[in-house]
């Protein structure tokens, strides 16, 4: 080390080396809330905020890895409506944006109850794990891992993966008023489930959101991110255990 850098302060030293890691690359820079929201217009910037604090936590609790792709939804909008975007945070892109069917347990147009439990056909809320990709019974398909215990952590077992389904139409939507729904699975149209499967698929992260208050109290991961001091909850929706 030359004389001339060994004599600048330690906080200074730590501070360049720092600054050199992230412009080279060695530090992966934290996701830009206001960036992804202007990518994504029509979704509501305090559920990607939401998202991205469930993901910091459970990677600072060392759950998963630093994913670079975040699928987020929210059953808080209709499902006449698109309701679920895919961004690629390294590059800071949004590379889908889709309509996404609920449990028929869940609710008609609105899903406003969810469920951990084998047999409810409801949808989970919260933060999952993508895993393999496979061929089954609705085609191709991606099993998800939950990682909030009580809220999502028997995906696996409930079968609740991501899926392609006719009954997933837009234009049908408009016409009976509602979405077809699943058994709880996030099922997307056919036409897009292989390219979003294979965008996702082992070890990126999926969010489900809702804004009722009540089961964002119960999130192991939400809490330490700081998304309900900033007040992304609101009440209304029911949780069953």
């Amino acid at each position: 080390m030359p004389a001339s850098f060994a004599t600048i302060p330690l906080r200074i030293r730590l501070c360049l080396a720092l600054f050199a890691a992230v412009a080279c690359g060695s530090v992966q820079a934290e996701p830009d809330v206001e960036k992804l929201a202007a990518l994504a217009p029509e979704a509501d910037p305090s559920v990607i905020d939401a998202a991205l604090s469930a993901r910091r936590c459970a990677i600072e609790r060392g759950l998963v890895d630093a994913a670079e792709r975040l699928a987020v939804i929210d059953f808080g909008r209709p499902s006449t409506e698109p309701r679920l975007w895919v961004f690629d945070l390294g590059r800071g892109e949004l590379l889908f944006a889709e309509h996404v069917a609920h449990g028929r347990g869940s609710g008609e147009n609105l899903a406003e109850v969810f469920s951990n439990i084998e047999g409810s056909h409801q949808s989970s809320l919260g933060l999952f794990a993508t895993a393999e990709s496979y061929v089954g019974a609705n085609g191709y398909s991606m099993r998800l891992d939950g990682l909030e215990p009580g809220l999502n952590d028997r995906a696996r077992e409930r079968a609740i993966v991501v899926h392609g389904a006719d009954y997933v139409d837009p234009v049908m939507a408009l016409q009976q008023g509602r979405l077809g729904r699943s058994f709880g699975c996030p099922a997307v149209r056919p036409a897009v489930a292989r390219p979003l499967i294979d965008t996702l698929r082992d070890g990126q992260l999926l969010y489900a959101h809702h804004p009722d208050a009540g089961w964002q109290r119960q999130s192991q991961l939400l809490d330490c991110g700081g998304a309900l001091a900033r007040g992304a909850g609101k009440t209304g929706a029911l949780a069953s255990p």
